[in-house]
């Protein structure tokens, strides 16, 4: 949760508006500080229709909020953070001045109008009493609704909020309002975490056992990437792969790892790698562990008690990446990922890609202990698509 420590500041009022509050709170490690937090709160109730939503809209824009505005491009700015956390800060903000609890429609509201007051082309449709909130993307991503406008795809912000919809039965209306800021297209892609304070990590043990010998490790874990992540859709593989660790997370982990194999060349170096993320860790498909699908990305595998194959290949991925550097493919199967790595020589039977020579690393346990360059009894007559690929020289 985010702390607020509220401060008044008194700054010379303007029209019908009162003295200027500002609000400072910490935000995943960066304080931030917003202005203009006492502007009139603009209501909204009853029934949803284009018209009583586009005078929500010029109420809003005469209710003082330009402070607000200000502080978040403020901090887009100077922090230069990543779609998906900045979307955290947006949603932050509209449930302090407009609590979700209290008025649902209202705080969608407040939302959709921070987040195209600050520069991106977000939508609304509406169809009864649900409000969806669209933003636009063009990114795959495959467990949330999407629709197309004007040839651009949009999707959807805040489906979990509504569990199920049946749009074959429910036809929704496009609210047509123009927002002069709104012009530019929304990531899911993460290039960093947010820079936790120390003390908000907690260390976890971890353990198995290579070539006869114990590895114990204790990984500093944050919480409360769980709650960043709680409603991140499913998306290309590549999205999940390339995201990194968190600073603390990295420093308790990955030095560790390097001092294990620093005499191992890079065959057994990988080796290691692979039999960490495969055994270090419980199986447990998404379906038993969320009740639905949902991919983690590396820091959350480390988090997890238990995680499946998608989650192992991306935390693989990542550790090879970071230690090795060698380029890898994903191979999709149609119930299961695994990676392939090259090395200088293949090791075993060797996926060819492109000309070059892959060797198979399994990363998740089998009924078998796979070696490298051996796949599955399971997997070895399965057709599978090559998911994402990654080369050092890009």
């Amino acid at each position: 949760m985010i702390l607020f420590l509220l401060l008044t500041g008194m700054v010379g009022a303007t029209g019908r508006h009162a003295p200027v509050q500002q609000v400072c709170f910490d935000f995943y490690g960066d304080t931030i500080s917003l202005s203009g937090l006492n502007a009139a709160v603009v209501d909204y109730n009853g029934t949803l229709s284009e018209e009583k939503i586009q005078h929500f809209y010029d109420e809003m824009n005469d209710a003082g909020y330009e402070p607000v505005i200000a502080s978040l491009l403020r901090y887009k700015h100077q922090h230069k953070p990543d779609d998906w956390l900045y979307y955290q800060l947006i949603r932050k903000t509209a449930q302090y001045l407009s609590p979700k609890a209290d008025n649902y429609h209202r705080y969608t509201l407040y939302k959709w109008f921070f987040l195209t007051k600050t520069g991106y082309d977000a939508t609304l449709n509406i169809a009864g009493d649900h409000l969806l909130f669209y933003v636009q993307c063009d990114e795959n991503i495959y467990d949330i609704p999407f629709h197309l406008r004007e040839g651009k795809q949009y999707v959807c912000l805040n489906y979990h909020d509504y569990g199920k919809i049946d749009f074959a039965t429910t036809t929704f209306t496009k609210v047509n309002i123009t927002v002069p800021e709104a012009r530019h297209g929304f990531s899911y892609r993460l290039t960093s975490l947010p820079v936790f304070s120390p003390e908000d990590y907690e260390e976890k043990d971890i353990a198995f056992s290579y070539q006869n010998l114990d590895y114990r490790f204790k990984v500093k874990l944050n919480t409360k990437v769980k709650n960043i992540f709680t409603n991140y859709p499913v998306a290309d593989y590549q999205l999940y792969f390339n995201m990194p660790l968190s600073s603390g997370t990295y420093s308790s982990l990955i030095p560790q790892l390097k001092e294990n194999i620093r005499s191992m060349g890079t065959r057994q170096g990988v080796d290691y790698l692979m039999r960490f993320t495969r055994y270090a860790f419980l199986y447990k498909p998404d379906g038993d562990h969320f009740g639905k699908e949902k991919r983690l990305i590396p820091e959350q595998t480390l988090l997890y008690e238990s995680s499946d194959c998608e989650d192992r290949a991306a935390l693989f991925f990542y550790l090879v990446k970071e230690i090795y550097n060698l380029p890898m493919i994903v191979l999709a199967y149609p119930e299961h990922v695994t990676i392939a790595v090259k090395f200088d020589k293949p090791i075993g039977k060797s996926i060819i890609y492109n000309g070059e020579k892959y060797t198979v690393c399994e990363p998740t346990p089998q009924k078998d202990d796979v070696p490298i360059g051996s796949i599955s009894r399971e997997l070895s007559n399965k057709v599978y698509e090559v998911a994402f690929v990654y080369s050092p020289e890009q």
